[in-house]
């Protein structure tokens, strides 16, 4: 079954390192939604974008790649039969709730590193 990578986009991640559980409800609850139906094998949330460096060409090594925008807060890889149903899935993402969206994009390649 064909994978769809969804990039979360918000504000800032809610993912701070003193998160408390009842502030990360609507999150856990969607993925633990995904995780039941089987079509999501892998996620990573991310902390705020205060904990985000960056390397450019000259060396820099400041902050978030793109100050003052919404951030990558996290992202998760479905497994799909189309976009379509990608799409439907990642739409009960509370991201989208709160002002934020998500991006879905088809994965070309990729995976687990053997021996890791």
């Amino acid at each position: 079954m064909p994978e769809f990578a969804v990039l979360i986009y918000a504000n800032d991640s809610l993912h701070a390192p003193t998160a408390t559980k009842e502030e990360l409800k609507e999150c856990d609850e969607h993925f633990e939604s995904l995780v039941a139906t089987g079509r999501m094998h892998i996620a990573y949330a991310l902390t705020p974008r205060d904990h985000a460096r960056t390397i450019r060409e000259a060396g820099n090594a400041d902050g978030p790649y793109a100050p003052g925008s919404d951030v990558v807060a996290g992202f998760y890889i479905l497994n799909a039969a189309d976009i379509d149903e990608a799409m439907n899935l990642a739409s009960k993402d509370p991201a989208i709730l709160t002002g934020g969206g998500v991006e879905v994009r088809p994965v070309h390649s990729g995976g687990v590193i053997a021996g890791t």
